[in-house]
């Protein structure tokens, strides 16, 4: 490998001798094999040349860390803390690139925990650092947003090597900072930071030089609708609840109980078991209405085409009436979710609106 391009470490630097004399002769000019026994991540150079040389080497030396579950070289990663700054020389895909191998490791808290203490975090990825901290008023105090973050990340990873689900865990609380409140009776509070959060996804995913397709937008589904299982959980589970629960998720039902389900952090015991039952409960309630009523990913029986076609109209605002009133009544359960039954639903609604029927059923 050229010496230029090679990433300095002393656990890289192994190589066997091409030399006739000594030819498949064990090289280890750097004692990276004792630093691979000692799980520890070492510069072969004095650590700031070698980060200054290609400022990309600190990303690199914390997804070494958090991929083998290594320690960083105290003195290298004062290095890093020192040149955090130069960061800012790279590319953001180049610097994604390197996120995204921590965040798909084992444990990828190991490298969160780096890259904030270091300082890398909050000149790659600012709004993350904002959630760190706790506020206390009148002897009130929310918890650590920053921390219950990675407890999620760690969970998901647990359960899951999906990236873009582990991205979901990153943002599922982004929009906290910028929704706290403090409330005198309810305390703190975090209202909407789901609708925020999943408002800021595109743009966190922009300047992340992230794709911006399907899976920025499975994302952003996942966020918006993180709270709506655990709001299941707390209260009376209806049939219509969970009817709409499964109409917005749709195929990202499972990822969503998933995330739901890793979003458990508590360290009360008792509560987290009563928290899991309920939850269980609510998993077995969408497995049962799923089944009945086929909502999973589910298309209206009624298109506007139908509509149009029955009343003997063109587009407009009564197609719009009518669809929205079918999709209401199906997801109430007034009606079952079958062509006929909502034909019949399209044809009274339409009465209702002064339209005619052209055609039968």
């Amino acid at each position: 490998m050229d010496k230029k391009n090679r990433i300095y470490f002393t656990i890289n630097e192994l190589d066997f001798s091409l030399n006739v004399k000594e030819y498949g002769a064990f090289l280890d000019p750097f004692q990276g094999l004792k630093d691979i026994e000692n799980k520890i991540i070492r510069t072969p150079l004095a650590p700031n040349i070698t980060f200054s040389d290609d400022p990309l080497r600190m990303m690199r030396a914390i997804r070494f860390a958090t991929q083998l579950n290594f320690k960083i070289d105290a003195v290298a990663l004062d290095a890093i803390a020192e040149q955090s700054h130069r960061i800012d020389i790279i590319s953001k895909e180049r610097i994604t690139d390197e996120l995204n191998k921590i965040i798909g490791s084992k444990t990828p808290s190991i490298g969160f925990k780096y890259l904030f203490d270091t300082g890398l975090l909050a000149r790659i990825f600012p709004a993350m650092v904002d959630l760190h901290g706790v506020e206390v008023i009148d002897g009130k105090g929310h918890k650590d947003n920053f921390y219950h973050t990675l407890e999620v990340l760690d969970n998901v990873a647990n359960l899951s090597d999906d990236l873009w689900l582990r991205w979901a865990a990153i943002m599922h609380d982004i929009a906290k900072p910028a929704t706290k409140r403090f409330d005198k009776k309810a305390g703190w509070t975090f209202h909407g930071h789901e609708d925020k959060g999943a408002k800021m996804v595109p743009k966190l995913f922009a300047e992340l030089k992230l794709p911006l397709n399907e899976k920025m937008k499975f994302v952003q589904k996942l966020v918006l609708l993180h709270l709506r299982p655990i709001v299941l959980a707390n209260d009376i589970v209806t049939d219509s609840a969970v009817r709409r629960l499964l109409f917005e998720a749709a195929d990202d039902i499972d990822a969503l109980m998933l995330l739901c389900h890793a979003d458990v952090t508590t360290k009360n015991e008792f509560k987290k078991r009563k928290y899991r039952e309920n939850f269980d409960l609510v998993k077995q309630k969408i497995k049962d209405v799923e089944e009945r009523d086929h909502l999973r990913n589910w298309q209206p029986p009624i298109a506007g085409e139908d509509i149009m076609k029955a009343f003997g109209i063109g587009p407009g605002k009564f197609v719009g009436l009518i669809k929205n009133s079918i999709r209401e009544a199906i997801l109430d359960g007034d009606i079952p979710n079958s062509r006929i039954d909502a034909f019949n639903f399209m044809i009274e609604k339409g009465k209702k609106l002064g339209l005619d029927q052209q055609v039968e059923k």
